[in-house]
C-alpha cells in the first residue's frame, strides 16, 4: 500500500462542496489500485481574511511543504477584491514551491456536446502549458499620483532565460510523448522585446526536439483558430497571460467552465505540486448543492498521474468519460438536473 498525503485547501464558495467530491472519487479508485491518502484540510479563505486580516497564517507554506500535494476547490467571495484573494494564496503558493508549468488539459467528450461545431467528441484532445511564475504577472509597477488627473499605473512583465526555458523544455518534452506537434503563442508583430525574445527561445529550445513539428502563432490569430478548427493542436505552449487566456477559451470550446481541471506543477518534484478547477468559487450558487464536481474530479486524477499512478488516474477520466456517455446524468451548468452528489455517485459506480 502507497500512502500520500494530501494537503485540502476547500477555499471559497463551491470549493468546499466539490473537493470533497473528488476525495470521494480518489479514495474509491486508491482501495483497487494499493493507494491510500492522508488528508490534512486548510480553513484558508476570503472568509479567514475577513475574520483575520489575512488568507493564510505566515507559516502556512511551511505547513504544506511536508505534503506530497496540494488539492484546492476554489478562491474569491464578493467584498473581497480578487487581486487580494489571488496574491494572498495562489501566487505565493505557486511561486514558493516553483510551481511554474500550469497545465490545462482540453477534451471533448462523447455526451457533452460543444458549442464550436467543429469540435466533435475524441477529435479535439489537446493541452496549454502556461509559464505560471513570471511573465505579465509579475510584481513590479506602481501607481503614481493616486486620484489626480495625470494619475498612472506602470505594470513591468517579466521574460527571463532561464524561466521561459524550463517551460518550454516541458511543452516540447510532452509534445514528444504526446501527438509530437506544438504550438507557441506569441504577439511579437505588437510587443517589441518580451514576444521576439519567447520566439528566439522556442527556436533555440526545439533543436534538442527535433522530432517535435512546431509553429508559432499569433494570440489573436490562435483564439480564432481555437474556435473554428480546435482539432488540429495538440500541445500548446504559452506565457502566463496568454496561456491564461487561452485555457479559458479552450475549456468553453470543450464544453464549459465547470469541467475544466488544471495542475500547477513542480516538474522537479522538489515541492508539492497543487491542482485545482478553474470555475471559481460561484458564490451564486455555493451551498445549494448543484455544483458541478467533473473539475475537481479530473484534477484529483491530474495528481494521481502526477504521484506515479498513470493507471488509477486514467480510471478516473475514464469514469467520467464513461458517465458522460452513456447516462442522461447531468449537473445544471451542462443542462441536466443532477446534484454534484448524484454525479459524484454516478462517477462511483462507473469506477
Amino acid at each position: 500500500m502507497t500512502n500520500h498525503s494530501i494537503a485540502l485547501i476547500p477555499g471559497d464558495g463551491i470549493g468546499a462542496e466539490v473537493l470533497p467530491a473528488a476525495c470521494e472519487v480518489l479514495d474509491a479508485v486508491g482501495k483497487r489500485h494499493g493507494i491510500a491518502f492522508t488528508y490534512e484540510r486548510f480553513d484558508w479563505s476570503c472568509e479567514r481574511y475577513l475574520r483575520l486580516g489575512s488568507m493564510m497564517p505566515e507559516d502556512g507554506l511551511e505547513s504544506l511543504r511536508r505534503h506530497d500535494a496540494i488539492l484546492l476547490g476554489a478562491v474569491g467571495y464578493p467584498g473581497v477584491p480578487d487581486h487580494v484573494s489571488l496574491w494572498g494564496l495562489l501566487i505565493p503558493i505557486r511561486r514558493a514551491f516553483g510551481q511554474y508549468v500550469n497545465l490545462r488539459p482540453i477534451r471533448v467528450f462523447e455526451g457533452l456536446p460543444s458549442p464550436v461545431r467543429a469540435a466533435l467528441p475524441d477529435a479535439v484532445d489537446f493541452v496549454v502549458v502556461r509559464e505560471n511564475t513570471e511573465g505579465e504577472y509579475s510584481e513590479i509597477g506602481g501607481r503614481m499620483n493616486r486620484g489626480r488627473p495625470d494619475e498612472m499605473a506602470v505594470q513591468q512583465a517579466v521574460f527571463t532565460r532561464a524561466g521561459v526555458t524550463r517551460v518550454l523544455d516541458f511543452a516540447f518534452g510532452l509534445a514528444e510523448r504526446r501527438g509530437g506537434r506544438l504550438t507557441s503563442a506569441t504577439k511579437s508583430n505588437g510587443i517589441v522585446h518580451t514576444m521576439p525574445f519567447w520566439d528566439e527561445l522556442v527556436a533555440e529550445r526545439s533543436a534538442g526536439h527535433p522530432t517535435v513539428d512546431w509553429e508559432q502563432e499569433h494570440i489573436d490569430a490562435l483564439a480564432a483558430k481555437f474556435v473554428l478548427d480546435p482539432a488540429r493542436f495538440d500541445v500548446v505552449v504559452a506565457s502566463n497571460l496568454f496561456g491564461d487566456i487561452l485555457s479559458d477559451l479552450a475549456a468553453a470550446v470543450a464544453g464549459g467552465i465547470g469541467i475544466a481541471p488544471s495542475a500547477n506543477l513542480d516538474p522537479g518534484g522538489e515541492y508539492p505540486s497543487m491542482f485545482e478547477p478553474v470555475h471559481g468559487s460561484a458564490p451564486d450558487i455555493a451551498g445549494r448543492g448543484i455544483a458541478n464536481p467533473i473539475g475537481a474530479i479530473w484534477s484529483a486524477a491530474m495528481m494521481l498521474d502526477h504521484l506515479g499512478h498513470p493507471e488509477a488516474a486514467a480510471g478516473i477520466t475514464d469514469a467520467i468519460a464513461g458517465v458522460l456517455a452513456t447516462t442522461p446524468v447531468r449537473t445544471r451548468d451542462l443542462g441536466g438536473s443532477a446534484s454534484t452528489a448524484e454525479f459524484t455517485s454516478a462517477v462511483l459506480q462507473r469506477l
